[in-house]
């Protein structure tokens, strides 16, 4: 053993099927319309192999069906899946945000702030990528706190309705993460489950709103 760090890549498949589920999440990708593996694997520079396993398992996940001598369709998505799908996270990251109030300490809240601090610089500069990256660091030191491994698996599975590459392109999505995390921390930071659980999961559906109204007008407009 030499004592260096793995290295933890993501496989190519992943990769595709990441990309075009949140091509299809942020509206970007609509009902009906049809996904070349060939075509995905030119966008993103890798083999047709990788990107069609990435299609396969994106029907899997009810993303996308396929027709016969067709290819991959992408299925219907409406803006009530998605508050559903919020909703359940609501509940999932309530409960959890709960139970980090009850066990957090004043240094893990300063360190949240300092994280939402540069978060809200990040929005302020229209820096979409690095704003979606500390906010997943935020829910996820929040989360982990909880020390609730199965509930963190189960929040998980929603979290794939996120879209975390196209952040932007929800109206609204970057200013909720910027503004809904304060409240979230004020109750941390006065160890109180109960109005940390409201803040958080009325932070989740505020999210689900954003992006179920995004859909619906995108659907609109097409």
């Amino acid at each position: 053993m030499n004592g260096n760090p793995k290295k933890h890549l993501m496989r190519l498949s992943d990769v595709a099927s990441s990309h075009v589920r949140e091509l299809i999440v942020s509206g970007q990708l609509h009902s009906g319309q049809f996904i070349r593996p060939e075509a995905v694997a030119e966008e993103l520079g890798i083999s047709a192999t990788p990107a069609r396993e990435g299609l396969l398992q994106l029907q899997t996940e009810g993303f996308l069906s396929v027709e016969p001598r067709r290819g991959f369709m992408v299925t219907a998505l409406s803006s009530d899946d998605i508050r559903d799908i919020y909703d359940a996270q609501a509940l999932l990251g309530g409960e959890l945000t709960a139970r980090a109030a009850a066990a957090i300490t004043p240094a893990i809240v300063d360190e949240l702030e300092q994280i939402q601090n540069a978060l809200e610089r990040a929005a302020a500069a229209n820096d979409f990528d690095e704003e979606e990256r500390l906010n997943h660091q935020f829910h996820e030191m929040i989360y982990r706190l909880s020390g609730s491994r199965k509930i963190r698996w189960l929040i998980k599975t929603t979290l794939t309705y996120a879209p975390r590459k196209f952040f932007a392109a929800v109206e609204g999505w970057p200013e909720a993460s910027a503004q809904d995390h304060r409240a979230i921390i004020e109750h941390l930071r006065a160890n109180n489950p109960e109005k940390a659980r409201a803040a958080m999961a009325r932070h989740i559906r505020n999210a689900g709103a954003l992006l179920a109204d995004h859909l619906a007008q995108d659907g609109e407009t097409r």
